[in-house]
C-alpha cells in the first residue's frame, strides 16, 4: 500500500512520555486537518494523556512496545510516517528504524546518539533505499536549527556570489531553556557502550562518522574558551556542538558536497567581550553539571518556562572576496521541549505531506537533504522559527 493511501499521516509514538505529550498537544492544537494517532506501550496511560491534552475523545489509541516487533511493525504499517520520542534510541530505537525501513513507512526521531547513528546509516540505509523509507534522524533542536541554519546560508552564498562558503561558524547568540532528560540519559548510555566497544570513541571523535567513505579536512575542536577577533566576543564550547557538526558534514555528503569537499564548520556560544565575556566563557567550559546532576528522563520544564525560552543562533562566513554573509534562525520557546516538539511536529508532517519520493527517495537522512526548503517553510508558518538573511 502507499504510504498516501495508509489509515494515518503521522502517528506519534511514546505519546505518554513528556516530550511526546508535548507533540500530541501540538497536533492536536494547532493540526486538526491532520489524521493521526497516539501510540505507546499502555492503552490506559495514551487515555489519560489524551484527556490531559484535551484532545479529541475519538483519536485512535495504539498500544506498540518496542520489544514486541510485531507490535512494532504493525503501528508502523498504518503511518505515513512514525514521529518518535522514545529514547534513548540505542535502548529503544532500533526495532522501530527496522520497522520502518521494511515496511516503506517514514520516521523522524530526536537522536543525539551519534554512535547509534553510525549503527543506523551503515545498517538500514540500503534497506531504506529499497523500501522508500525516508529515515531522518535528529529532527528535534538538536539538530534541525543548525542544519538547516547552514543549509539557509549556503544557499544565500551560491545564489548571491555563484560559491558556497568553504568554512562557516555556527555561533548561539542566545539561548534560554534546558536541555532534557532524554539528552542526559543518551550521553550515559553512549559512554557505557564507550566502555566496552572501544572504537565507538573513535566515531565520537570523528566529524565525519556519519559520512561513510568520506574524509574531509581536520576540523576545530571547540573545546575551549577563544576569543574571536572576527565577532569581537569570546566564544565558549557548546554541548550540542558534537552531535550537530557530525550531521552538517552528512547533510553536505547527501546533498553532493553542495557545501564543498573542503567544508569546515564548527559550533560555539558566544559569551561577550572583554574580562566579563572572558570570564562567562571559562564558566561554561568548567560547567559539568549535565555529568553531575542530570535531569531526569521523563521530567520537564513548566509550560511557564517553555513559553518563556528561546534560542538565537548565527551562521556567518566569508566569500573568497572577503566578504562577509550571516543568516539568523530564531525560536520562540524552550529550545530542548518547546521548539524542539514543534519542529519535529513539522518535520513529521513534511515527510507525509510535502516531499514526495522523487524529491527524496529512500534512506537514512538528516534534515536539510531530506526536507530542505519546504521544512523551512513550515517552520516559519507554523512553529515559530525564523530564517533571516542578515548580510
Amino acid at each position: 500500500m502507499s504510504t498516501t493511501q495508509r489509515e494515518f499521516d503521522v502517528i506519534v509514538y511514546g505519546a505518554t512520555g513528556f516530550t511526546g505529550r508535548l507533540v500530541a498537544e501540538y497536533i492536536s492544537q494547532e493540526h486538526s486537518d491532520i489524521k493521526w494517532a497516539m501510540a505507546g506501550r499502555s492503552a490506559e496511560k495514551l487515555a489519560n494523556v489524551r484527556d490531559l491534552i484535551a484532545a479529541p475523545a475519538d483519536i485512535p489509541l495504539i498500544v506498540a512496545d518496542s520489544s514486541e516487533e510485531g507490535s512494532i511493525e504493525s503501528m508502523a504499517q498504518r503511518a505515513a510516517c512514525v514521529i518518535t520520542t522514545v529514547g534513548p534510541y540505542q535502548l529503544y530505537g532500533e526495532s522501530l528504524v527496522a520497522a520502518c525501513a521494511a515496511t516503506g513507512t517514514d520516521y523522524v526521531d530526536l537522536c543525539g546518539e551519534p554512535a547509534w547513528m553510525h549503527d543506523i546509516v551503515r545498517n538500514y540505509n540500503a534497506a531504506a533505499a529499497e523500501s522508500g523509507a525516508r529515515i531522518v534522524l535528529s529532527c528535534g533542536f538538536d539538530s534541525i536549527p543548525f542544519d538547516l541554519g547552514v543549509y539557509f546560508l549556503q544557499k544565500h552564498a551560491l545564489e548571491s556570489t555563484g560559491s558556497a562558503l568553504s568554512r562557516v561558524k555556527g555561533r548561539v547568540r542566545k539561548m534560554q531553556g534546558t536541555f532534557s532528560g532524554g539528552t542526559a540519559a543518551s550521553f550515559f548510555e553512549t559512554m557505557k557502550r564507550a566502555k566496552v566497544q572501544p572504537e565507538v570513541m573513535d566515531w565520537l571523535r570523528d566529524p565525519f562518522t556519519l559520512c561513510p567513505g568520506f574524509t574531509g579536512p581536520a576540523q576545530p575542536h571547540g573545546a575551549k574558551p577563544i576569543y574571536e577577533e572576527d565577532l569581537g566576543s569570546w566564544s565558549a564550547p557548546f554541548i550540542m556542538a558534537s552531535i550537530n557538526t557530525k550531521n552538517i558534514h552528512r547533510s553536505n555528503a547527501l546533498l553532493g558536497h553542495m557545501y564543498g569537499e573542503d567544508f569546515i564548520y564548527d559550533e560555539m556560544l558566544l559569551t561577550g567581550p572583554g574580562e566579563q565575556g572572558e570570564k562567562i566563557a571559562n564558566a561554561v567550559a568548567s560547567d559539568n553539571s549535565m555529568a553531575t546532576n542530570p535531569p531526569k528522563p521523563g521530567e520537564g520544564p513548566s509550560k511557564e518556562e517553555r513559553e518563556n525560552g528561546f534560542f538565537d543562533v548565527m551562521f556567518t562566513g566569508q566569500t573568497v572576496e572577503g566578504k562577509s554573509l550571516t543568516v539568523g534562525v530564531t525560536g520562540d520557546k524552550d529550545p530542548g521541549y518547546g521548539s524542539t516538539s514543534k519542529m519535529i511536529t513539522e518535520a513529521g508532517l513534511c515527510l507525509a505531506r510535502d516531499v514526495d519520493r522523487e524529491q527524496t527517495p529512500g534512506g537514512v537522512y538528516t534534515s536539510a537533504p531530506a526536507m530542505g526548503d519546504a521544512l523551512i517553510k513550515r517552520l516559519v508558518a507554523n512553529a515559530g522559527l525564523t530564517f533571516d538573511i542578515e548580510s
